[in-house]
Order: structure tokens, then sequence, then C-alpha cells
């Protein structure tokens, strides 16, 4: 398992374009990735209804959680995704 924990620096958080491409990133990685506010409870990020329903805003910290075939890759790719996200 492959965990990655970063600070949102998007103004608006995590909205629904960011969302979009983490979701779309996960379901096309075949891996099984949580996400969750740093301290929360995690939920299933191939869902881009649970991502959203985190409510995570700018300042605030996530954990992703990726099991699978190449999971630090994986893992990786999908922090990047956050970190860049417009």
């Amino acid at each position: 398992m492959a965990t990655r924990t970063t600070v949102i620096n998007d103004p608006v958080g995590i909205h629904a374009r960011p969302a979009a491409q983490f979701t779309q990133a996960v379901t096309a990685s075949g891996c099984t990735v949580t996400i969750a506010k740093e301290g929360g409870n995690p939920v299933s990020a191939n869902s881009i209804l649970s991502v959203m329903g985190l409510g995570i805003k700018q300042g605030e910290s996530v954990v992703i959680d990726v099991q699978g075939a190449d999971d630090e890759t994986v893992a990786d790719n999908l922090l990047n995704i956050l970190v860049n996200a417009e």
C-alpha cells in the first residue's frame, strides 16, 4: 500500500474539475484508492460525489491510500493531480 499526504493549495479547495480528474485517474488505475481529510474517515476515491462530499478546502491536508499493482506510481500521479489542480 502506498500513502501520500498533501495540503490543498487551490483557493476553492477540491471543486468539480479537479475532483473529476482525480476520480477518472483512480478508475483508470485499476487500484483501490481512498481519500480522507487528515484525521478523518476515508471514502472511496472513485466516486466524484464522495470526494466532493469531503468538502476539502484550501489549507486542509488530505491523505490518499492506494492498494494494487504499481501503487507507488499511481499514488504519485494522483498526488500530482491534487497539487496541480486549478
